[in-house]
């Protein structure tokens, strides 16, 4: 793996992280990002912190930075980092110039993100992938890891999982990562809860009110996905059946037991915050909206998850960050 180049196709957050781990590592890394992204790193470095204690600074040389799609000609592997609703756009950047052999992983959030990729390349292997843990860009180059697991990629007879793992950054590879990206979508229907409640990630796990929310509208969405045959794998310790059981418990047992399964620092937010926070487009109609599209084609109703997309849209409308909603609120009674 070492001399062959890894292009991070949309180095946000998630991107920048994962890609400034493998440079450290010694891997030939590329970043395919904004200038306002590509200034930061020269002025400062990639600064990557971790809520383990992680903090190493990877310096603007030991990477290439830039904004042209013309870097995916070098590339051997190209991480897909784009929000969903770019999906499309960058499958045509990488389908001008990545060469034939470029292996293509999608780490993003979201279903369908594969199949806009194998759609748009059909002469490249794409793979599937899912990144567990939480990202939140600071400023100045800086971007902290504020949640534990590791990434997970679909299984290949090349081993690419195995080829892109370093030491500080596992990647793992799975024959269901159809199921790892459901399972990851029913836990990220919390990210919108996160970005209405305008609370870090640890305070609004810590409170029961919001929990038994988080789990209402996990079970709407698990309800969907059983019907639609689908078995989802839980991205957590804890079993996906049981997680919003496991969510309504006193706050007390939840705290013993998130704090032996699963790490978040104070720092943690959902990336839908961050969208909000920063006057993006979130990616509601890849989470929230694949459930209620798929309810409507088995017939069944998702009250909660369709008034949490509303109040997202709206939002998004305002231009004003988070609207720091209460649970009563969002309940809407």
């Amino acid at each position: 793996m070492i001399g062959q180049r890894i292009v991070i196709a949309g180095a946000g957050s998630i991107g920048c992280f994962v890609g400034g781990m493998l440079a450290a590592a010694g891997r030939d890394v590329a970043l395919l990002a904004r200038p306002r992204m590509i200034g930061e790193i020269r002025r400062h470095g990639l600064h990557l912190t971790s809520f383990d204690g992680g903090d190493r600074t990877v310096s603007a040389e030991n990477m290439l930075l830039s904004d042209d799609p013309a870097t995916f000609r070098d590339a051997a592997i190209v991480l897909v980092t784009v929000k969903s609703a770019d999906t499309a756009a960058m499958a045509e950047s990488i389908a001008l110039h990545a060469p034939d052999a470029a292996v293509i992983v999608s780490l993003q959030n979201g279903i369908g993100n594969i199949e806009a990729l194998q759609a748009r390349l059909p002469r490249h292997r794409v793979l599937g992938g899912m990144v567990p843990f939480n990202v939140v860009a600071m400023g100045e180059g800086r971007v902290h890891r504020a949640t534990s697991g590791d990434i997970m990629v679909a299984g290949d007879d090349t081993g690419t999982a195995a080829q892109l793992s370093a030491p500080d950054l596992p990647f793992r590879a799975t024959d269901d990562i159809a199921g790892v990206q459901w399972g990851k979508l029913a836990v990220n229907l919390n990210n919108a809860l996160n970005a209405l409640s305008g609370l870090p990630l640890r305070e609004q796990l810590a409170q029961r009110e919001w929990r038994v929310l988080f789990a209402d509208q996990m079970a709407e969405g698990l309800r969907v996905i059983k019907a639609a045959g689908i078995r989802p794998v839980s991205p957590t310790p804890l079993p996906m059946a049981l997680t919003p059981h496991l969510l309504r418990l006193p706050d007390v047992l939840f705290k013993a037991l998130l704090g032996r399964t699963m790490k978040i620092d104070p720092l943690a937010r959902s990336s839908m915050w961050e969208d909000l926070q920063r006057g993006r487009r979130t990616e509601i109609d890849y989470l929230q909206g694949v459930i209620v599209q798929r309810a409507a084609q088995h017939g069944l109703a998702t009250p909660l998850t369709q008034r949490v997309m509303t109040l997202i849209r709206t939002a998004e409308a305002s231009g004003g960050g988070s609207p720091g909603l209460t649970v009563t609120e969002i309940r809407g009674s």
